[in-house]
Order: C-alpha cells, then structure tokens, then sequence
C-alpha cells in the first residue's frame, strides 16, 4: 500500500494540462472490439483503470501496440493501436478473466461489443468505487430489449442473442455507462433503434462520434434521443479523448485552495458544461483564454446567494448539469470560502461519508443526510490542520488532496490507489506546481 505525504501551504503556479478524460476513454476502448481492423485511440491516460481494461482486452486476444513513448506524456497521452481480429470467447469463463474483470467496474463495458459481434457475453459483477448502490439494470434491460436473454448466475452475467433486433426503448434512467454499453450493441442489430432518455455526456457524444467513423449509423447524437440504423459490420479508425473534464475541475479547486496563480492549458471549453459557472457560484474567478482556463490567485471568494437572498445549493444532475463527480470537490473549495452553501449529492448515498475526514481537519460541516452537507466557510480566517487519513474512493480521495494542500503541517493520505485509478501521475505534476508531496511506497 502506498500513500502521500504533503505539506500543506505552498501556493500553486504555472501551467497544468489536463489528462484525456477517464471515463471516455473506459468506453471507446471496449469499442475496439466491435471490429477486426486496426483502431489507434490517442491522449489515453495512465491510470490504473484504463491499464487494466487493456490488459483485459489483452486477456481476450485483443492486439495492443502503443505508438509513443512517455516523453510527451504529461501533454499528449499515450497513442494505442488496437486490432481485435482473433478473440477467445473461451477466456470469459476463465477464473483469470473473472478476477481481473471483478477489480474494474469499466468491465461490464464488454458487454454490448461482445453481444452484437459475437452474439455472447459474460462478465461477473463488476468492482468500482464504494459509493452507494450502482445498479446495472439498465445495461440488461436494453439488451434484452434488443433480444438478447439475460442470465444471473454465480455473482456474475451471462448474456446470449442468436439476433440482435432494433427497438424503441425508453431508459429508465440516463445512466452514462448503460447508454453506452446499449449503443454498442444496437449499432449491429438488424433494423433500426430508438433510445429515449439516452445519456447525452460528452463520453457518449465522443463514443457515437467513434462509432459513426467506425462505420455505424446514428443520429442525434448530443442529445438524449438517439436514433441508431444497423449495420452488417465495422471498420477501423483513429480517435482522440477529450481533456478529462473532471481533472479540470479539480484543478480549478486546487488553485483555490491553495491561494494560487495556475492555467490549464487545453481544456475542451465547449465540452465543460457548468463546471466553470458552478465554481463561479462559489466566488472562484475562472477566466477562458482561448481554449485555456486561467485561474488568478484570490485571498479570498465568496460564495453567491440565490436572487431572493436564500443560501446557494450545489447539486448534481444528468447532464448538461453539474456533474456528481465533482461534488466533492465543489465541497471541499465550499470549506474556505467566505458564506455558506448546502452541497446536495442526489446519486450516491455514502459519497458524502469522507466529509467525517475534514471535520477532524478543522472543517465547519453539517452532514444533513447521505445525501445533503451543509458547509460554512472558514474564509481562510482557520486554516485546515494536516492529519493522517486514507482515501475511500477516486474523488473523494482527491478532494481530500486538495485539502490537504492547504492545510497547516504535514498529511498523510493512506489508500492512494484510489486516486492513481483516476489521475495521472497526480504527485509528480503537483510537484512541478510548487507542492510538496511525496510518495511513500
């Protein structure tokens, strides 16, 4: 186990790029699969997650070549050339496979390429970060609405279809992934496909970007109705993650925190959505510079009030909303800010139990419910105090990080795992900042 050690205090400055984004490229790489010809995928991240998805492919028989070495990493990413032409259904019932697939939730993302091109599929339940119930009723219930009959057995999913048929389907919910994972089994089902309530983040607007280059027919993408027309097969093509909107905005709240001057450099502006409004909302001066976000060193923000003078509520929401995986870093900022704000996490009921970690840090937090905490800013007038804790999740663990960065002494966070699923090399680009932070192994 692994942690870091930080000295809080240090203000952050210079220039930072943002790694191609997480959850993007979870999908576009299970895509791979849905062809036998060449697929080069580029600014792909170095992350635990996405490493271990390509090892998974890897297990099945999927040829991997990376195309570039690691000297442009931290501005780049890594370029991978994919060619699935020679797959081992055989492996999916392998205990190698089962472990592997069991540690990443991505996993469950080989679903749909599977069950359209080879008409099978069997993935155990997937791991992932312990924030509340993640159900994966979605992913089966559009399969089966396609035609495929879905079989719960020994802890894991078991999905067969002689024929996949389009349909019209309304999703339950807008889940990212179950959008996703549906779209990639209905591109090769005979007829056409109507998806309502489809999820329309910038992943899935990348992900039927793909697919159309790829070869698949669907329309209204960008939008939560989709219309996909199938076709016989797929061919090869070259795609690009976007910067990871999620980095963005967690580097925006580092430099905040921290009382720093930083720039982000190459953002994908049109695709943050409210990220820069919502730290607006919190008295954060976000300047846009081209495609850069420039983020000016403050003594002090101050969280806005509504209109009629009632205290400002942050939440989640589908997207175009704020995004859930910033909220706890939304809440952390909320901690040195002049004013209060009601942080409100609608999609996960324990994504707020980290907040026990601030409290012991000097924080003024009132945990209303799993789902609602209540900040009152300390306005830089009390500093946090450094104190040793471990990280519970990917987000958490970094909003954690960012506290610690501008706490008074030396902290240690325990679990660090958690925050390499999800960024880059997070220690030694901090460090390139001014921060000090040092990896204990």
């Amino acid at each position: 186990m692994s942690s870091f050690e930080i000295t809080g205090g240090y203000r952050l400055s210079g220039e930072i790029h943002p790694q191609g984004a997480k959850n993007e490229a979870l999908q576009v790489i299970c895509a791979v699969l849905l062809t036998g010809e060449k697929v080069v995928i580029s600014n792909v991240p170095d992350i635990r997650d996405v490493n271990k998805l390509i090892s998974l492919l890897q297990l099945l028989g999927v040829k991997v070549r990376r195309l570039n070495d690691d000297s442009l990493l931290l501005t780049e990413g890594r370029t991978y050339e994919f060619q699935a032409d020679d797959i081992d259904l055989s492996v999916l019932r392998s205990e190698e496979f089962s472990q592997q697939a069991t540690a990443l939730r991505g996993s469950i993302m080989v679903v749909g390429p599977l069950l359209a091109r080879f008409g099978q599929a069997l993935v155990p339940q997937p791991g992932g970060d312990k924030i509340g119930r993640r159900r994966l009723d979605t992913h089966f219930l559009g399969m089966e609405k396609l035609g495929a009959t879905v079989t719960y057995c020994r802890g894991g999913y078991e999905v067969m279809a002689s024929k996949l048929e389009g349909c019209y389907m309304l999703l339950d919910e807008a889940s990212v992934t179950g959008t996703a994972n549906i779209i990639m089994a209905a591109v090769m089902a005979q007829g056409n496909t109507t998806i309502m309530n489809a999820a329309c983040e910038p992943y899935v607007y990348q992900l039927c970007h793909m697919l159309n280059n790829m070869g698949a027919k669907i329309s209204g993408v960008g939008s939560n109705l989709l219309t996909i027309q199938g076709v016989s097969e797929l061919h090869g093509c070259e795609h690009r993650l976007l910067p990871d909107m999620i980095e963005v905005g967690s580097f925006i709240g580092m430099a905040a925190m921290t009382q720093g001057d930083l720039t982000i450099r190459n953002v994908g502006i049109q695709h943050l959505g409210l990220i820069p409004q919502v730290f607006r909302r919190l008295g954060i001066e976000v300047w846009q510079k081209g495609d850069d976000l420039y983020i000016p060193s403050q003594d002090h923000y101050e969280i806005e009030r509504f209109m009629d003078g009632s205290i400002m509520t942050i939440a989640d929401a589908p997207w175009p909303g704020f995004t859930p995986d910033l909220i706890s870093i939304a809440l952390v900022v909320a901690t040195q800010a002049r004013g209060s704000v009601l942080i409100h996490q609608k999609m996960f009921e324990s994504r707020l139990f980290f907040v026990d970690k601030l409290i012991d840090m000097g924080a003024q937090i009132i945990l209303c419910d799993p789902h609602r905490a209540t900040v009152i800013g300390l306005d830089q007038q009390h500093r946090l105090r450094g104190v040793r804790m471990s990280s519970p999740d990917i987000r958490a663990g970094v909003a954690l990080l960012i506290a610690a960065l501008s706490a008074d002494g030396v902290s240690r966070i325990e679990n660090i795992e958690q925050i390499d699923r999800g960024y880059q090399h997070i220690d030694e680009r901090l460090r390139m900042l001014g921060a000090q932070i040092k990896r204990i192994d």
